[in-house]
């Protein structure tokens, strides 16, 4: 299945030059959305994980369903003062400026396998946040899993060592 077929673009969104990738349409499209779930989850059947990590908020709807199939544990990572119990934070760069993530200081344990899961892989600093909280907390993360991958803006490169699937790419 193609699914760039279910996947809407919107030119100048959020601001001029900017060509989003809008998921709502997929996930609307029960046959995109079945497959986009199924293909992770066979790319991660045998790697036998312990936790699907899913960033805020489009994390929640692949990792969810992903988590379930597999067996899994499902852990958010939120903006901060989402999250109600002690969390561990991390401060990422953007490309202007600078945000932060948290996790909950208990959801992952020393040895867990982790994957994450999310919509985009852009730039690839939100992901390498996340794998910094995993691995700081004693995760070890097996697999980075996208719908889709922007590879004109070199994400993979913050991402060296790292297994990466995407299902979709675009140039931009």
């Amino acid at each position: 299945m193609d699914l760039k077929n279910s996947i809407r673009i919107i030119e100048d969104f959020p601001k001029k030059g900017i060509s989003f990738k809008d998921i709502t349409t997929l996930l609307q499209d029960h046959n995109a959305l079945k497959y986009t779930i199924d293909e992770m989850v066979a790319y991660l059947k045998d790697k036998k994980i312990d936790v699907i990590v899913g960033p805020e908020a489009r994390g929640f709807l692949f990792g969810v369903p992903v988590a379930y199939a597999l067996g899994a544990g499902f852990v958010p990572v939120r903006k901060p003062c989402k999250l109600p119990y002690d969390t561990i934070e991390i401060e990422y760069d953007l490309e202007y400026g600078s945000d932060k993530l948290e996790i909950h200081a208990d959801a992952i344990k020393p040895g867990q396998k982790v994957a994450i899961v999310d919509d985009l892989l852009a730039t690839g600093g939100t992901v390498a946040a996340v794998t910094k909280l995993i691995e700081q907390m004693g995760g070890e993360v097996v697999s980075l899993n996208f719908v889709i991958e922007l590879t004109g803006l070199n994400g993979k490169d913050k991402l060296q060592g790292y297994d990466i699937m995407s299902l979709v790419k675009y140039d931009i």
